[in-house]
């Protein structure tokens, strides 16, 4: 495991327990750390550093591999086409081979829309409403009030 910051001891455990996800060991540890306090926010905050760019770089190696499975899928697609429009071009219905056996089949019938807009509109589902909550912060901030909302300012780190 590789960190951004030079981390020993409990610090890096930090880092292998947030992996587990167990939030309870991650407390307990960070209040058996004995040092200045200080020392101790400064390397929590390396921790958190240290996390936030593991996940980031996750969230960037997932999104890449999303786009090759789909790549992927893509091409079987057209190679399934390939093969269709080829047995149909030779007029086979099967091919026998050593290990597979290729066939065409009949799907199931699919629904295909040329014009949603011919369609009659008991048809269509009707969607539950959405609560729209930029508006509902604007509206607050300019000094409407709404019953059962209020805009409420929480606490954040900020590191540097």
């Amino acid at each position: 495991m590789s960190t951004l910051y030079e981390l020993t001891g409990s610090y890096l455990q930090l880092i292998e327990m947030a992996e587990d996800n167990d939030s309870v060991a991650i407390r307990d540890t960070l209040d058996s750390i004995n040092e200045a306090f200080e020392d101790k926010a400064e390397n929590t905050a390396k921790v958190i550093r240290d996390l936030e760019s593991q996940s980031e770089a996750k969230k960037t190696e997932a999104k890449k591999l999303k786009e090759r499975a789909t790549t992927l899928d893509n091409q079987a697609k057209h190679l399934k086409k390939y093969l269709i429009d080829q047995l149909e071009l030779t007029g086979k219905k099967k091919v026998q081979g050593k290990v597979l056996t290729v066939s065409i089949r009949n799907n199931q019938p699919s629904v295909y829309v040329e014009d949603e807009r011919l369609i009659p509109k008991d048809y269509f589902n009707e969607q539950e409403p959405k609560l729209d909550k930029n508006r509902l912060k604007d509206d607050l901030k300019k000094g409407t009030e709404i019953n059962g909302v209020e805009l409420r300012r929480t606490k954040g780190v900020n590191i540097k």
